[in-house]
C-alpha cells in the first residue's frame, strides 16, 4: 500500500484539537495498516519525524431513524506523536 491508501483522513474532534499544541495528531487509517506502515506514511506525506503511533479500532454505533435501524461504519484510528525536534504539520496548525 502507498501512503495515500494508508492515511485516509484527519480525525477532527474536541479531543484531537487538544493534542495539536503538543504535536499529537489523529488520523483515520486503513484497517489493515500496522503501526510501522502508518509511521512511514505520515513521515512520507508530511515530511516530519514520528516518535510514536497508537492505534485503536472504533466499532460502529447503532443508529435509529424512526422505524429504520442501522449502524455507522467501523474504522481504525491512529494517534501519531511527533518528535519535539520535528516541525508541526501545517494543515493542523491552520486549524488552531
Amino acid at each position: 500500500m502507498n501512503a495515500q491508501e494508508i492515511i485516509l483522513k484527519p480525525l477532527l474532534s474536541e479531543k484531537s484539537y487538544a493534542g495539536i499544541a503538543d504535536k499529537v495528531y489523529t488520523f483515520v487509517v486503513a484497517t489493515k495498516a500496522n503501526k510501522t506502515e502508518i509511521k512511514n506514511a505520515v513521515e512520507e506525506l508530511f515530511e516530519v519525524e514520528v516518535e510514536s503511533v497508537r492505534t485503536a479500532r472504533v466499532h460502529g454505533k447503532k443508529k435509529r431513524m424512526g422505524r429504520y435501524e442501522g449502524t455507522t461504519s467501523s474504522y481504525k484510528k491512529a494517534v501519531v506523536t511527533l518528535k519535539s525536534s520535528s516541525k508541526a504539520i501545517a494543515f493542523f496548525e491552520s486549524l488552531s
